[in-house]
C-alpha cells in the first residue's frame, strides 16, 4: 500500500498502473493474492496517491478557490475517504468483492459487508450518523468496522453484532423525548 501510494504520486493513470503493477503486484502474487485482485489493489492505491498529501492534486487545485492550505484540504480529503483506503484490503481477504470465486450469494454477502463497513468508517471519521456521534461511539464504530475487514467467519459475526448494538445504542441515545406539555 505505502509503496503504491509513493510510486503513484503525481503520475497520470496509465504510467501509474505500469509502474505499480510491475513493481508491487509481483510481491502480492507471491503472497498468494489472485492475479486480478493484486493488479486492482496496486492500481487502486496508485490512484489514491492523488488524494494523499503532499501531492494531492485535487486538493491543491481547490486550495485557491477555498482560500485554504492545500495540505489542510488534502488531510480533510483523506479523512473523508478513509473507507477507500480499507476496501482494497477487503478484496484481498475476500476476492468475491472483485467477483472472483464464490457465487452470487458470496458476492452479495461481501458487498453487503463492505457497505456496512463503509457506513461505520464514515461515521467514525466524520462523527455523524442520524445525530452527532460521541467519542465512544466513534471508536466503537471504528472497531466494529475493523472486524468486518477480515474474511474469517467469527470476525464477521463479531462485527455485525457490534454494529447492531451500536445502531440500537445510537437510536436510543438520540431519539426524541416526548414532550410533557400534552398532559391534560
Amino acid at each position: 500500500m505505502v509503496v503504491c501510494l509513493i510510486l503513484g504520486m503525481g503520475i497520470p493513470t496509465i504510467p501509474n498502473y505500469i509502474i505499480t503493477s510491475s513493481l508491487a503486484a509481483p510481491a502480492l502474487l507471491k503472497l498468494g493474492v489472485p492475479l486480478i485482485v493484486s493488479h486492482m489493489f496496486v492500481f487502486y492505491f496508485g490512484i489514491m496517491a492523488d488524494l494523499t498529501p503532499p501531492v494531492a492534486l485535487a486538493a491543491f487545485a481547490a486550495a485557491p478557490i477555498a482560500r485554504e492550505s492545500g495540505m489542510k484540504i488534502g488531510f480533510q480529503a483523506m479523512r473523508i475517504a478513509v473507507a477507500g483506503f480499507i476496501i482494497p484490503f477487503m478484496a484481498v481477504y475476500d476476492p468475491a468483492l472483485m467477483l472472483q470465486g464464490g457465487g452470487l450469494a458470496a458476492v452479495a454477502y461481501v458487498i453487503f459487508k463492505t457497505i456496512v463497513a463503509i457506513v461505520l468508517w464514515g461515521g467514525a471519521a466524520i462523527g455523524f450518523w442520524v445525530a452527532p456521534l460521541n467519542a465512544f461511539e466513534r471508536i466503537y464504530a471504528f472497531v466494529a468496522a475493523c472486524f468486518l475487514v477480515s474474511a474469517a467467519p467469527w470476525t464477521d459475526e463479531v462485527g455485525f453484532a457490534l454494529t447492531a448494538l451500536l445502531i440500537v445504542w445510537h437510536y436510543l441515545r438520540t431519539r426524541a423525548k416526548p414532550s410533557l406539555s400534552s398532559t391534560a
